[in-house]
């Protein structure tokens, strides 16, 4: 009900600045791109893992319900909805799915551009909840892989990302407000920098090489440093629809809400779809 408030506001908002702005529904492509090391962005991919029996399956999508241009500023507001899930690699090309996280939500976008660079946010509310699925779960033992038996985990939370952008490079930071969380032992502020960048006109204009690096501060107990460094090439334009092949490596507690507290460190290779 909350979400529906914001998006009738929105909208309210939208007939009000009509009559001097360009207004689009559902435009082709997002006002923010996501951010490529960040690990809570939308993919339709896999992640191999090189140093372990996983991968990880992603299936989800950002979209741009409603964007309004006035003359150098974008304003838009959109929903996300997608999953990220953990699976196991086993003979005869099987793969038991251990754990599953749902996010769903919606973001409002700002950006303005001034030369040739470009600054903005994107500010998210949103909710993630985490499961344990039956691959991880030993019939032959009658019990829950490892000893580790499923317990509730979810947060909704507001999450601040502001960003610079100059040529192919691009810079962002910001935080995350968890307002409700389980297990009520983790604390409610993370915080997060990092930057990606495409190598601009390199070869011909559907040919992009990228490399981003995302540092974000969770809190638990204490703040734990999680890393991700990725890197790629894109076929595509680096803000269009494409195929992205790259090398990922993670360190940090893991990105499953069921794991929350365990380390994780890995070398993976990813391809994903950029819908």
């Amino acid at each position: 009900m909350k979400f529906l408030i914001v998006f009738l506001l929105f909208l309210n908002f939208n007939f009000f600045v009509k009559a001097q702005s360009n207004v689009e529904f559902f435009p082709n492509n997002l006002t923010v791109q996501p951010f490529t090391a960040n690990i809570l962005e939308p993919k339709v991919g896999f992640l191999f893992h090189l140093s372990e029996n996983e991968l990880r399956l992603d299936i989800g999508n950002s979209i741009d319900i409603l964007r309004i241009k006035k003359g150098d500023e974008w304003f838009s507001f959109g929903a996300d909805l997608f999953t990220y899930t953990l699976l196991r690699s086993e003979e005869n090309f099987r793969f038991p799915v251990d754990a599953v996280d749902y996010l769903f939500g919606f973001n409002f976008t700002y950006k303005k551009f001034f030369e040739k660079k470009e600054y903005g946010f994107r500010a998210r509310l949103s909710h993630i909840s985490a499961h344990l699925v039956d691959g991880r779960y030993d019939w032959q033992k009658n019990g829950w892989r490892d000893g580790l038996n499923p317990r509730v985990y979810s947060r909704e939370f507001f999450e601040l990302m502001s960003f610079y952008k100059s040529g192919g490079l691009r810079i962002y930071c910001g935080f995350a407000y968890l307002f409700n969380v389980k297990p009520v032992s983790i604390k409610k502020d993370n915080y997060q920098i990092g930057f990606d960048y495409f190598l601009p006109n390199f070869i011909y204009t559907n040919f992009s090489p990228f490399i981003g690096y995302d540092l974000k501060l969770i809190h638990l107990d204490k703040y734990t440093a999680n890393h991700s460094l990725s890197a790629g090439i894109k076929f595509g334009k680096p803000e269009a629809k494409g195929l992205s092949v790259y090398l990922n490596f993670y360190s940090g507690k893991s990105i499953h809400g069921e794991y929350f507290d365990l380390n994780k460190e890995y070398t993976a290779v990813g391809i994903n779809m950029d819908l």
